[in-house]
């Protein structure tokens, strides 16, 4: 494993009048475009590959989803050397405090801003080790040995609750959800070559089931050809894709 390849499609869809949804691949940030890079694990000690998907039907979905990535982008690269496991989880998880209230505090000011909030996916590359989190319900997936699988759990609920009434949301940074909280888990040992992750918005999830997710990607699809297709399907929703290939 000495690189892994990146694309990245961030759209907004058919229906929605603009984006809410955000994707950050190391140092660059996507909103309405694509990317192609490969990401070298030799070169650097760390990064992070993360998506958020605005709450639609909330105020401002966009800038929840731009302050979390960029409050998260500063966050990694202010990391200091050499910390465990437990340390790193500890740090994410006072992050996780302060940006939750960074978000929802900016209804306080801005009556505009009340209650926008956004889900977080995302694999953190650290100290030679790899890290997966989620907030809410994007979705990381991996493809293996023809098989695809959802690793994340989605917080949501069929019940949708009078609070939190984008989709049955039960967990989100801001948005006014009553819980706030990261499932984090290292996966170093778990990681393949060959391995393809993939980070998705319901915009990309809803349109496309599991079986047509791994269908294109076992054709050689990546981020623009998965946002295309689920495009095409309706694209009733911003539709974000993050296409993670070990190599």
């Amino acid at each position: 494993m000495r690189y892994i390849n990146v694309s990245a499609s961030c759209h907004i869809g058919n229906i929605r009048d603009h984006n809410e949804d955000m994707i950050l691949v190391a140092d660059k940030f996507i909103r309405d475009n694509s990317l192609d890079m490969n990401l070298s694990l030799l070169d650097s000690n760390r990064f992070v590959i993360a998506l958020a998907d605005g709450l639609g039907g909330y105020n401002s979905g966009d800038i929840a989803s731009a302050e979390t990535l960029s409050n998260l982008k500063f966050f990694i690269d202010d990391l200091p050397d050499l910390l465990t496991t437990d340390g790193l989880k500890n740090l994410l998880n006072n992050w996780l405090g302060s940006i939750n209230q960074i978000v929802s505090s900016q209804g306080y000011v801005n009556p505009r801003l009340s209650k926008t909030g956004t889900t977080l996916v995302g694999i953190i590359f650290y100290g030679n080790k790899f890290f997966w989190m989620n907030c809410g319900d994007s979705r990381l997936y991996r493809l293996r040995n023809d098989e695809i699988v959802q690793i994340s759990t989605d917080h949501s609920s069929s019940v949708v609750d009078t609070d939190n009434p984008v989709k049955g949301v039960t967990n989100c940074i801001g948005g006014g959800c009553k819980t706030t909280y990261l499932d984090i888990n290292e996966f170093t040992d778990i990681i393949e070559d060959g391995d393809i992750y993939v980070l998705c918005s319901d915009g990309l999830s809803d349109m496309l089931s599991d079986t047509e997710i791994r269908r294109i990607l076992m054709r050689g699809g990546n981020a623009d050809v998965l946002s295309a297709v689920a495009i095409a399907a309706g694209g009733y929703d911003n539709v974000s894709v993050c296409v993670m290939k070990i190599v």
